[in-house]
């Protein structure tokens, strides 16, 4: 019978859970380390005590970087069975939680698959299965449908649920006097803000937060605090709306842990590279280093089709500075829902980017990959260097459709290459060329 309700009650109890030991297996931490850092609200292990075939990961700055990837069929791409295999598929591939944004169809069948087979991470976001769930139009629903939602998902095993309680009345009037360039772009942002508009009453996930609280804490889902507000342009990067909702953040993440429960706050969107560093610090301040959630950030707005790079560079520098968890973004960002070529360019890259992160900030044996796979190339060992790759696919491809004359080389450099040479060299052989 367990003790405790959710991974920060038990840390707070001295508890070391099943999930705290793995976390730490894997993280090469001591389970003790890992409990403190639960327990001061540091780290999260997102773990909905229903989702019983979880291999529980901890998302804190201070761990390797997590990558998320956002999935879910839509009007116009219904196929379920495709988004199965893009989940398996991201898994596979090195994603550590699989966000279900889906917004059509039965949606609860999907969900109980996820987390009935998933191992990673599922996460969701309620306020869109809200009209999904009812077949009604926005307006009609009340505060009421809106929790009833947060607890359905609860109960299908959602491990993290994405709330945007931190925009409320106050922000209609702050969009409409500042005048940002992109509005609002978040979609569930944009939606609650849409549903204050039309009714005249307060953001329910705000006003209800502590009914939710309770929802959270009997089945162990981790809040990640949306930011409404996140700006969809670097022209509405770091401005008033963006700061004075994650103000609001930070007042929330301290009524969860009241509470016991868990919380990431999600950041930043587009955001220019020379402000990056200052929103991670920042957000650590006002949050108390409760985990932070990026998504890219996206680092300049003129390239559709390559915004999995875009957002590489500024996940890379994010993650380098505090961020804990990334969100991939695909070549298909906002052009079209991603195929199965997009998800795997965007886990690619967002890997990348929180590798260089981790190797940045020190974490245990981020480096060993990457030693390992400079002696296999200074001893051609091509085998051991496809074990090394993110993506040995893709290495050993190119090179078996490019293949060089000789194997102690590459067709880029043949005899010229300064490895062989350098190799040759040192051993006092001839070096031969032509």
């Amino acid at each position: 019978m367990r003790k405790y309700t959710t991974q920060m009650d038990a840390a707070r109890q001295g508890i070391i859970t099943p999930e705290m030991k793995a976390v730490a297996g894997k993280e090469y931490r001591t389970e003790e380390e890992i409990r403190d850092l639960v327990a001061r609200g540091q780290v999260v292990i997102c773990a909905n005590r229903l989702h019983t075939c979880i291999d529980p990961n901890g998302v804190g700055s201070m761990l390797r970087t997590k990558i998320n990837v956002n999935l879910g069929v839509s009007r116009d791409c219904r196929d379920y069975n495709t988004e199965m295999e893009k989940v398996m598929a991201a898994v596979h591939m090195g994603a550590e939680a699989i966000m279900d944004l889906s917004s059509h169809g039965n949606t609860q069948p999907f969900r109980r698959r996820l987390t009935g087979e998933c191992p990673a991470m599922i996460g969701t976001v309620p306020v869109y299965d809200s009209v999904i769930h009812y077949q009604r139009d926005l307006a009609t629903l009340t505060a009421k449908d809106f929790i009833d939602v947060i607890r359905l998902h609860a109960q299908d095993g959602v491990d993290f649920v994405t709330l945007h309680c931190g925009i409320t009345r106050r922000t209609i009037e702050q969009i409409k006097k500042h005048k940002r360039k992109m509005n609002i772009v978040s979609r569930g942002g944009s939606l609650v803000f849409a549903w204050m508009s039309m009714t005249g009453e307060e953001n329910p996930f705000y006003e209800y937060f502590d009914e939710i609280l309770d929802i959270c804490r009997e089945y162990d889902v981790t809040i990640s605090l949306g930011d409404a507000c996140r700006p969809g342009c670097l022209a509405d990067g770091s401005d008033v709306c963006q700061i004075e909702e994650l103000v609001r953040l930070g007042e929330l993440t301290k009524r969860a842990w009241e509470k016991d429960v868990q919380v990431m706050v999600e950041g930043p969107g587009h955001m220019p590279m020379d402000q990056i560093e200052a929103n991670m610090k920042l957000q650590q301040s006002i949050c108390m280093g409760a985990p932070f959630y990026v998504l890219g950030p996206i680092v300049t707005d003129i390239a559709p089709g390559y915004d999995h790079i875009t957002s590489a560079i500024g996940g890379a520098i994010a993650a380098a500075s505090g961020a804990a968890f990334l969100c991939y973004v695909t070549p298909a960002e906002h052009l079209a829902l991603p195929d199965v070529n997009d998800v795997k360019q965007g886990i690619i890259a967002a890997r990348i980017a929180a590798h260089a992160a981790d190797i940045a900030k020190k974490v245990p044996h981020a480096r060993d990959a990457d030693d390992a796979m400079a002696d296999a190339r200074r001893t051609f060992d091509w085998e051991k260097q496809w074990e090394c790759a993110i993506d040995p696919e893709t290495a050993k491809m190119i090179r078996e459709s490019r293949a060089p004359e000789h194997e102690d080389s590459c067709s880029m450099c043949g005899k010229f290459c300064a490895v062989r040479s350098m190799n040759k060299a040192l051993a006092g052989e001839y070096i031969d060329i032509l």
